[in-house]
C-alpha cells in the first residue's frame, strides 16, 4: 500500500520468494451467533491479487458503529503516546501515511467501525482529530503476526523459519486471532500499558505460538494442511489455508481439550465448488450450517460461534473491477474479520478502508520467536502490535 490519501494498490513492503498456486482468489469469513445489523454502503477501488475477507457475529460488546470518540482513548492511557505511535517509522509502513500524516478527511472503516477522521479536526490535518486517534489506537490493538526465526524445526524438516513462504500462514493466523479476540474480549476491547494483562488476551497470543505446545502454530497448521499439500517450505494459496483452518478446527475438537478456544468456536469454508480454486458461486445454506454446528457441539446445541471462510475466484489475471465496490462493502459489516488478500505469492492481511486506500498489518516483517506463556501476565507483547 502506497498512501494512506493518494491512489493505493495492494502490494507487500517486501516480497515473497514463494511461488503462486492459484488465480486471482477470495476467502471470505464470517462467523454467527447473533442477528446482523443494518450498514451502509461505500464505494471503493484498486485492489490486485488475490484475498481472504472474513465477518464474526459473535462480538460480545461490539462499540457502536460510527461512534468513535469514547473509544476507549482516555480509559486506557493511550492518548499521550499515539503521537509517538503515528510518527513512528513502522507505523508508517504499516499504515501506509505520509509523514505529516492524513490528508483525507473522508471516514475510515475498520473491521466493522466507522472513524469520522474530520470531525474536529483542522483542514489541513485531519490527523490530528479525536476520530483519528481512536483509530490509531483500534488498529494498534490488532494483532500482528508476522514471519519469525529461530523456532524448532517444523515436523521432520530443518525449517526453523518461514521467512520467504510463510506469509499467507501467518495472514491466516491474524485473522483467526482477530475473531478470538473479539469473541472473547468483545469488539470495543483495546490493548493497554497496563499489567497484569488480561488472562484471555495472553492465553490467545499464545494459542498462536511458534511451537507445537501451541494449538495454532505454523507447526501444527502445516500438519493439518497435508492433505491440501501444505509442506514447509512452500506457500500455500489461499483455499487451501481456507481448508486447513476448518481440518485443524475439527481435529482440536475430537481431541477435546478443554483450554482451546476453537473447541467453542467453528469453522466453516463456504465453496461453490468441491475445489474452490476452479471457482463457481458459493451459497450459504443455514441448513448446512446448522447442521454442521450440531455435529460440532456433539448434537448439544443447533448454533455455535461461527467462522466463515468463503473462497472465490475473482478473475485470472486480475480482480474483475466489478466484484470491488462488493469487497469494500464488506468491511463495513458489524461482523467483519478483513480480508487476506495481496497478490500470488506475497498475502497481508487486509483490515481497514479509506476512500480508494486499505489499511493492512504486513506478516513480511522477520522477527525472533517470542515465547508467551499462558500464565505469564508479565510478558512482552510488543511483537504481537505495531509499535
Amino acid at each position: 500500500m502506497k498512501d494512506l490519501c493518494g491512489k493505493t494498490e495492494f502490494r507487500s513492503e517486501r516480497s515473497s520468494k514463494g511461488s503462486s498456486d492459484s488465480p486471482d482468489t477470495l476467502a471470505t469469513s464470517a462467523s454467527s451467533e447473533a442477528g446482523a445489523s443494518s450498514y451502509n454502503q461505500k464505494k471503493s477501488s484498486v485492489w490486485l491479487g488475490f484475498f481472504v475477507s472474513a465477518f464474526s457475529v459473535f462480538d460480545n460488546s461490539s462499540a457502536p458503529r460510527g461512534e468513535n470518540k469514547d473509544c476507549c482513548t482516555k480509559n486506557h492511557g493511550w492518548t499521550v503516546n499515539l503521537r509517538r505511535v503515528l510518527n513512528s517509522g513502522s507505523m508508517r509502513r504499516i499504515l501506509g501515511l505520509h509523514k505529516t500524516g492524513c490528508s483525507s478527511s473522508s471516514d475510515i472503516w475498520l473491521l466493522g467501525i466507522c472513524y469520522n477522521v474530520g470531525e474536529g479536526s483542522s483542514l489541513s490535518d485531519p490527523s490530528q482529530s479525536e476520530g483519528f486517534a481512536s483509530f490509531v489506537e483500534d488498529f494498534s490493538s490488532r494483532i500482528l503476526i508476522t514471519y519469525r526465526k529461530g523456532f524448532t524445526p517444523i515436523g521432520e524438516s530443518k525449517y526453523t523459519s518461514d521467512v520467504g513462504w510463510g506469509c499467507m500462514v501467518r495472514s491466516g493466523q491474524m485473522l483467526v486471532a482477530q475473531a478470538l479476540l473479539f469473541h472473547h474480549l468483545g469488539r470495543s476491547w483495546r490493548k493497554t500499558l497496563d499489567k497484569p494483562m488480561e488472562r484471555k488476551y495472553v492465553e490467545i497470543l499464545h494459542s498462536f505460538g511458534d511451537s507445537e505446545s501451541s494449538p495454532y502454530s505454523i507447526h501444527n497448521l502445516l500438519e493439518a494442511g497435508k492433505t491440501c499439500g501444505l509442506t514447509p517450505g512452500s506457500w500455500v494459496g489461499p483455499y487451501a489455508m481456507c481448508r486447513t483452518w476448518e481440518t485443524l478446527a475439527w481435529s482440536r475438537r475430537k481431541e477435546n481439550v478443554d483450554d482451546d478456544h476453537l473447541s467453542v468456536v467453528s469453522i466453516y469454508v463456504v465453496s461453490g465448488d468441491e475445489n474452490g480454486e476452479r471457482g463457481g458461486a458459493p451459497v450459504v445454506c443455514v441448513e448446512d450450517i446448522s447442521r454442521h454446528c450440531f455435529e460440532y457441539s456433539r448434537g448439544q446445541v443447533d448454533w455455535i460461534p461461527i467462522i466463515l471462510l468463503v473462497p472465490l475466484v475473482l478473475g485470472l489475471d486480475k480482480i474483475n473491477p466489478r466484484y470491488i465496490p462488493l469487497l469494500g462493502d464488506t468491511f463495513q459489516f458489524p461482523q467483519s474479520l478483513g480480508i487476506l488478500g495481496g497478490r500470488p505469492g506475497a498475502s497481508t492481511y487486509i483490515i481497514g478502508l479509506q476512500d480508494e486506500n486499505a489499511f493492512y498489518l504486513d506478516p513480511h516483517e522477520v522477527q525472533q520467536v517470542a515465547e508467551i506463556g499462558k500464565e505469564n501476565l508479565e510478558c512482552d507483547t510488543s511483537t504481537y502490535h505495531c509499535k
